[in-house]
């Protein structure tokens, strides 16, 4: 089964749909409801709710989600009825699978109602499909065109002096790549306000698209990268250190610890990711949709 776990929750709906075809009859009989068996409607509509709840029961490489709504809407016709079925959550895969096994179900369940009304070759299920799914990447952009310029700054004294390879700034330089944000330079710096604040300076004053920092958002005292940022930024962004501390705390006890900050210096988005591999991953991952988005707003002036 496919592991899920990196991916950041979102809300993802999905609708499904097929059609149940039958004699004029059989219609007249669910509009009155009086199958011989009972409602057929409404036993189909439970049917395929529990359906949706049971997917990951029936098909053996789906997830167990956490579903918080499932709709069942029938279209009744001359000699059809038309099922849709909506099913919603919050998580990190989505339902369209739930979304079709119910729609599949629930026409099941009426066909079965209404065999000792019409014969089987007079009852057949059609066009089973999927009709919209949103949430996560399918909805959420995660690549600017054209590209964006940004610039890291992997702040660490390990790392600027050759002791340690800057593998998370390496991590960082691929992910931001991949969403459309050219990376025109990466600098190895000491853990330094000075420096730090210098540097920053510059690229400020190019007026690159966005500036991650890499390191130095821990407890230590050494860690001089937020007070060497904050000072600088017209406008912080609470929300983006908020989500990746919240992304990152549901997979490592120790995200509450980073101290990092992210705001706004003129046009340029500023940002601290954590200094270590795994927490750099995890920001980033928690914060791409987030900064495509609000790279793109800017853009366009709002």
């Amino acid at each position: 089964m496919k592991n899920v776990s990196a991916k950041p929750d979102t809300l993802r709906t999905a609708t499904a749909a097929c059609v149940l075809h039958m004699p004029p009859d059989c219609v007249t009989l669910l509009r009155e409801r009086k199958a011989e068996k009972g409602d057929a409607l409404e036993i189909g509509r439970m049917a395929g709710m529990l359906a949706a709840k049971k997917t990951w029961e029936l098909l053996p490489l789906c997830h167990q989600l956490p579903l918080t709504a499932i709709d069942v809407i029938y279209e009744i016709g001359e000699a059809q009825v038309g099922i849709t079925v909506r099913v919603e959550t919050i998580a990190g895969t989505g339902v369209e699978m739930e979304a079709l096994t119910a729609a599949s179900i629930t026409a099941l369940t009426i066909y079965d109602l209404l065999k000792p009304h019409a014969e089987q070759d007079r009852l057949r299920i059609t066009d089973i499909h999927l009709v919209e799914k949103t949430g996560g990447k399918s909805q959420y952009a995660r690549a600017l065109s054209p590209l964006g310029r940004a610039v890291i700054l992997a702040t660490s004294d390990a790392v600027s002096s050759g002791k340690k390879k800057p593998t998370a700034a390496q991590i960082v330089r691929d992910g931001l790549e991949i969403a459309g944000l050219h990376v025109e330079a990466t600098e190895l710096l000491q853990n330094n306000v000075e420096q730090i604040t210098e540097r920053l300076r510059h690229h400020l004053s190019q007026e690159v698209d966005l500036i991650v920092t890499v390191g130095g958002t821990g407890v230590h005292q050494g860690d001089q990268t937020v007070a060497a940022v904050r000072p600088l930024l017209d406008k912080e962004l609470p929300g983006f250190m908020e989500a990746a501390r919240n992304y990152g705390q549901r997979r490592t006890p120790y995200a509450m610890l980073s101290a990092g900050v992210a705001g706004m210096s003129g046009k340029t988005i500023v940002i601290t990711f954590p200094g270590s591999s795994r927490g750099a991953q995890e920001t980033l991952t928690a914060l791409i949709s987030g900064i495509v988005h609000a790279v793109h707003s800017l853009r366009r002036g709002g």
